[in-house]
């Protein structure tokens, strides 16, 4: 048996397969494509469903790929033993009604004995115990031996998942030796132990289960398989686990040299070392397909992985930043298979340095306040941390609650989880509240057509308007369910689909055409919305305005020809500010969204940290340098590699067929686009920057106008400086200066006014030490100066506090109708046990506020200015 790197059995497996007639394909992202059930991919076919369910054509009946996936469910194990690990690669060979079992076991079998060289006798086979076929072909076509060859019920060798495609499955067991075994004279496949690994499974998808639970037998069975990358390098190269594995060794001997550890010596440090190595390769990958940290879903998948990556760093005593450190070690044994890792590196270590640096602070301050709930649980004999206390690290102090139940679990505390979700849940339905009103409008885009509604043909790249066939017509039953229809009348919300048609549908992030679509007969539509199904019928969102539509009607479709030049100016102008972004920020960014119409542009890309106003006004300038050029506009439909070798940039994580539209503007931007756009840069006009902003953590947000829009927003400018100039008796080129001298003279002038307040007010301070009290040995001094606030308020009241040694001063002002409380205490008032935070409550609930602060000195507000003087006599009775 030969000894493989990791990077070499990947690449054997793959032309082994592409000898058998399969296509290669490279591995999907990670994040799932139109598929919400689930946050990450996890499975090596789990991308592949829309080809198994026929709901995408694949492009080859066989297909080979190793496909990148991420489980988390045992995320919290991670590290404590050498078993688990969030981040593998899948080996899967597929077939999609193509070649089914006395195909694919031979060729398992000769991959294993004859490429990897494994020896024949240390494989074992299970199957279903019904499927004779498969054992068969194992024992007679094969040749392994019947007392290798094992039969399983159900749920051992069998897969579904409820009703639909399912079948039997064989998997391919290696003998690792009795030293990882049990002991136990009957020890065989089967057994929980360590010593017979399941390798290999083939998937025989050959039935479809039924409602009633009955199996009909499919007229093209389907072949599924996935081996683990790793396990098969842990065969090959004859190591304990995934952790001793060539790749994944290098970036846990870095974990090591980092933090000054040896492998294998101290329990807890081996744990922090596997945690570290296994986060950082998924990080790594997730970051590279476009996941960034938050607080939902897979962007907190990312950060729980960072972070914990992180918390273990310092569990291990490494100083400083150092997961980057580990990126390059991760991209350096994966950047062959994974070329994007190199081509991002610079951004992946910019997303993981700034989510380290963020937590650092976190962490730290969180540890504090985690140790004291630990002291303080044990010091009452409590076992159980409230799920109140979790909430507020997470909520006040960012504090992950995953990373809280882990650190108290290791002081032997829980947590109470129910309350926390509890807490969470009034946290989120507050947040609720304000969007709870949204109206939604009439779309169309519940609509579900008949399968045998053809495509529609698009001709609206070169035309506006064009007559067409009426040939499905949808309408809302009685209880607001669509369905098909033979005629619409005036007010009637309808779905058409015609045979042909010049409204672009919304796709891309550019909003759908508008127009008007009239019948031969004279009726009218109104167009409420255009939207395309994945196979190309585009929907029409209608509303009746006057008279009758009726399936095989030809209509008059024309596009409002205003509104889609000024929206094609807006979309050609996000491919000019892709561009110019990339030139100023770096390649590192993509685009992560955008939203065109005839009004406005919006753009999101992903980026660190905010855009500063000089690379804005640079980003700015060099658009509309490239409109200035007059770049000339040319659309080509292209094989995806030779677009590729073009320099055309796709948008990240997007799925594209064979051919693609690619959109080239001069040279200067060469994109994949379906959108619309102008013939030359020129007839964009100008771009202006309105607002940069941020919409989740690493992803930015610029919002522009174009054209007309642009052109009037310069106009409101101007008439907004004319009327400044007016008023300041200016002309705009002094009217800055103007200004700036003005508003010295005001703060001079307010800082008089203040002056005059504070000398008016000492004036009342001989009256509130005359008429100070004494309580139990406290000198209380009280007053009220309605003329002052802030600073002033509490300057008075220290210098009051200071005329006797055992003194409390509490002073009120209610200035602008807001009230304003300040306390004061001396030492020796502090010592009898006197704290101003408590006078300060009860004061301030007198008054209809609140408020707060140390034992010497404490403030509040409040609203209610009427009880200002009863709370002031009532000063003396709090001590």
């Amino acid at each position: 048996m030969e000894k493989l790197g990791l990077n070499e059995i990947r690449e054997r497996y793959l032309s082994f397969f592409e000898s058998k007639g399969h296509l290669r394909l490279p591995s999907f992202s990670l994040v799932p494509e139109n598929d919400p059930s689930i946050l990450l991919i996890n499975a090596g076919m789990t991308p592949l469903k829309p080809y198994f369910t026929g709901a995408q054509v694949p492009p080859r009946k066989r297909v080979t790929t190793c496909q990148k996936c991420i489980r988390t469910p045992d995320i919290d194990n991670v590290g404590k033993t050498a078993r688990h690990g969030t981040f593998f690669e899948m080996l899967g060979n597929f077939s999609f009604g193509d070649y089914f079992k006395k195909e694919v076991i031979p060729w398992a079998w000769e991959f294993l004995t004859e490429d990897m060289k494994i020896p024949a006798d240390r494989l074992y086979i299970t199957v279903y115990k019904d499927d004779d076929e498969a054992y068969d072909i194992w024992n007679k076509t094969v040749g392994v031996p019947a007392e290798r060859i094992y039969r399983f019920g159900k749920e051992d060798n069998f897969w579904e998942h409820g009703e639909g495609p399912c079948g039997p499955c064989s998997e391919i067991h290696f003998d690792r030796g009795p030293e990882y075994g049990c002991g136990r004279p009957d020890c065989k496949v089967g057994c929980s132990c360590d010593r017979y690994m399941e390798v290999w499974n083939l998937v025989f998808t050959q039935f479809d289960r039924k409602a009633d639970g009955s199996y009909e037998r499919l007229a093209f069975p389907n072949i599924d398989t996935g081996m683990g990358l790793e396990r098969l390098a842990c065969i090959m190269q004859g190591v304990g686990n995934l952790f001793e594995v060539d790749t994944v060794r290098r970036i846990l001997d870095t974990v090591c040299e980092l933090s000054g550890k040896k492998y294998g010596e101290v329990y807890k440090d081996d744990v922090s070392i596997r945690v570290i190595t296994d986060h950082i390769r998924s990080t790594v990958m997730m970051v590279s397909d476009g996941v960034v940290p938050s607080n939902e879903a897979r962007g907190y998948v990312l950060r729980r992985l960072l972070r914990g990556a992180c918390r273990h760093g310092k569990l291990l005593g490494i100083k400083g930043a150092f997961l980057t450190r580990l990126a390059e070690v991760v991209i350096q044994e994966s950047g062959s298979a994974y070329p994007q890792l190199i081509e991002k590196e610079a951004y992946i270590k910019k997303v993981i340095a700034a989510e380290e640096e963020r937590f650092s602070a976190t962490i730290d301050q969180g540890m504090l306040l985690i140790g004291d709930i630990v002291k303080d649980a044990k010091a009452s004999g409590a076992t159980e941390v409230s799920g109140e206390v979790a909430f507020k690290l997470h909520d006040t102090y960012g504090f992950p609650f995953d990373l809280t139940r882990e650190v108290l679990a290791e002081s032997g505390l829980s947590v109470n989880e129910e309350e926390f979700r509890k807490a969470m849940k009034v946290q989120r339905e507050k947040a609720r509240e304000a969007i709870k009103n949204r109206e939604s409008s009439w779309s169309g885009k519940e609509a579900v057509l008949p399968k045998d509604v053809p495509a529609t043909e698009f001709v609206g790249y070169t035309d506006l308007s064009c007559d067409a066939k009426l040939i499905c017509l949808l309408k809302k039953n009685a209880d607001g369910v669509l369905e098909v229809c033979d005629s619409a009348e005036t007010s009637d919300e309808a779905v058409a689909v015609f045979d042909r048609t010049p409204f672009y549908a919304e796709s891309g992030g550019q909003e759908a055409d508008q127009g008007e679509i009239v019948t031969a007969e004279g009726a009218v539509l109104e167009l409420a919305g255009v939207t395309k199904t994945n196979d190309k019928r585009w929907m029409h969102s209608v509303c009746v305005v006057d008279g009758t539509v009726k399936t095989g009607d030809v209509c008059k479709l024309t596009v409002d020809a205003e509104k889609r030049r000024l929206t094609e100016r807006n979309h050609s102008a996000t491919h000019l500010l892709q561009k110019a972004l990339t030139t100023v920020l770096g390649p590192h960014v993509h685009q992560a969204g955008s939203s065109v119409n005839s009004e406005r542009l919006r753009f999101d890309f992903n980026h660190m940290q905010a855009v500063t106003p000089d690379e804005l006004a640079e980003v700015e300038r060099l658009v509309n340098e490239a409109i200035s050029a007059e770049y000339p506009v040319t659309v080509k439909e292209l094989p995806i590699d030779e677009a590729k070798k073009l320099g055309a940039v796709a948008l990240f994580g997007e799925k594209y067929g064979d051919i693609v539209r690619v959109v080239d503007m001069g040279g200067y931007s060469v994109e994949f686009c379906g959108g619309t756009h102008v013939r030359n840069t020129s007839s964009i006009g100008l771009v202006k920057i309105l607002h940069e902003s941020a919409v989740s953590a690493g992803i930015r947000r610029i919002e522009a106008v174009t054209s007309k829009t642009a052109i009037a927003y310069f106009k409101e400018k101007e008439a907004i400086l004319e009327e400044a100039c007016d008023a300041a008796k200016a002309t705009p080129s002094d009217i800055s200066e103007k200004i700036k001298v003005q508003s010295e003279k005001l703060k001079e002038l307010t800082k008089e006014i203040e002056k005059m307040k504070r000398e008016k007010a000492s004036g009342g301070v001989d009256a509130v030490i005359k008429n100070a009290q004494e309580v139990a040995g406290v000198t209380v001094f009280t007053g009220r100066f309605d003329e002052l606030a802030g600073d002033a308020l509490r300057d008075l009241c220290e210098s009051i506090r200071d005329k006797a040694e055992c003194s409390l001063c509490v002073l009120a002002s209610g200035k602008d109708g807001k009230v304003s409380i300040v306390a004061m205490a001396s030492k020796a008032c502090v010592a009898k046990g006197i704290k101003c935070g408590d006078v300060i409550r009860k004061a301030a609930a007198m008054c209809g506020g609140g408020g707060g602060g140390r034992p010497d000195m404490a403030q509040a507000g409040g609203r209610d200015v009427g009880a200002i003087d009863k709370m002031l006599a009532s000063v003396k009775e709090f001590i």
